[in-house]
């Protein structure tokens, strides 16, 4: 195993901290990049490295190295050059590009030139459609490029130079690009405030400031938060807006006997007869519903039959009253009076 600097492993558990203790695994891809950037690639002993460091299996932290192009799986050189040759920059010209430095360096795809300096790749797609063609070196942008552009910019790498990009910082080499991407700032003085913006950035720009489009809210002179001040801030402000809520109206009191009454709380009289409130506990039937409760329903074949107290009143009137020529008071006859009673019930 390769014996990684004492300032690579401080940085490798450095980059662990950053992760909770249950989800350490995460560190893997910096590290990956953290160990490309002292051996110019993810060497075996780069993946046993990280292995060790995490407690996986070397099995685990290939799959992840292999599926990256960016982590480089033999020697790379000190700048990798990497022309888009995908439908839009094809179309404008890429591929020419990329085989004309192909037959001036001598190299193929993801292959370095003798002195070590380049190594060239054609990428699908370097997502800066509207620079095409583009060509990058150590991910740094130099848009628009036509083959004699291109030759220029690795003549001048192969020659010591460090040409200019068309956007971004200052250029650095892969291992220095290496250190940036596992989480570490560039350390060279000034090197992030050199190169500039592109034009067709600047356009969609000036339209949005011409049209007034801007994102609501966005105050471009409030500093970015970490995750944390962002969380503190959200707490902060739930704290203040449950403190501004205004306190709950009391409960209106219940009425309560005077002082020293004993006597029981007195219920509403209920003027509903006992069938009604039979009525309204079962489900409705046609043969047996009260049509004068709430929620029933009325037998349509036929008249709809008298309430019950309609009935009763019929049967006591039917009681109290004999028939003209009997000669005697209702109230005399007890057997008729009975069978009268007895018709009522039945016809319920």
């Amino acid at each position: 195993m390769s014996v990684f600097t004492e300032e690579t492993r401080a940085r490798a558990r450095e980059i662990i901290a950053r992760y909770p203790a249950d989800r350490s695994r995460s560190a893997l891809l910096p590290l990956l990049h953290l160990v490309q950037s002292e051996e110019g690639y993810v060497s075996p002993a780069g993946v046993e490295f990280c292995a060790e460091v995490l407690g996986l299996n070397k099995a685990q932290v290939g799959a992840v190295a292999t599926f990256y192009t960016m982590y480089k799986r033999r020697p790379t050189g000190d700048y990798l050059v990497s022309v888009c040759t995908n439908t839009m920059c094809n179309v404008l010209g890429g591929q020419d590009v990329y085989d004309t430095l192909a037959e001036h360096l001598g190299v193929g795809h993801d292959e370095t030139t003798t002195d070590g300096k380049i190594t060239l790749e054609h990428a699908e797609c370097l997502a800066a459609c509207d620079y095409g063609p583009v060509m990058t070196v150590n991910y740094d942008f130099f848009d628009g490029v036509d083959p004699q552009t291109a030759l220029g910019v690795v003549e001048e790498l192969r020659s010591g130079g460090r040409p200019t990009p068309t956007r971004g910082a200052r250029l650095c080499t892969l291992k220095e690009m290496s250190v940036q991407l596992a989480g570490f700032a560039d350390e060279r003085e000034g090197a992030v405030a050199d190169g500039g913006p592109g034009e067709p950035t600047l356009r969609g720009l000036r339209l949005a400031q011409q049209h007034g489009i801007s994102v609501p809210g966005f105050d471009p002179n409030t500093p970015i938060r970490s995750k944390a001040e962002a969380n503190q801030a959200a707490a902060e402000a739930k704290a203040r807006a449950e403190a501004a809520k205004p306190a709950p109206a009391p409960e209106p009191a219940t009425p309560k006997a005077a002082t020293g009454s004993t006597a029981p709380d007195v219920k509403a009289p209920d003027d509903k007869s006992p069938e009604v409130r039979a009525a309204e506990t079962r489900q409705p039937d046609a043969k047996t519903a009260v049509p004068d409760s709430p929620g029933t329903k009325v037998p349509v074949d036929g008249a709809p039959p008298a309430p019950r107290d309609a009935r009763a009143a019929e049967a006591e009137g039917a009681a109290t009253n004999v028939p003209a020529g009997d000669g005697k008071p209702a109230g005399d006859d007890a057997a008729a009076q009975e069978r009268s009673l007895k018709e009522a019930e039945a016809n319920k």
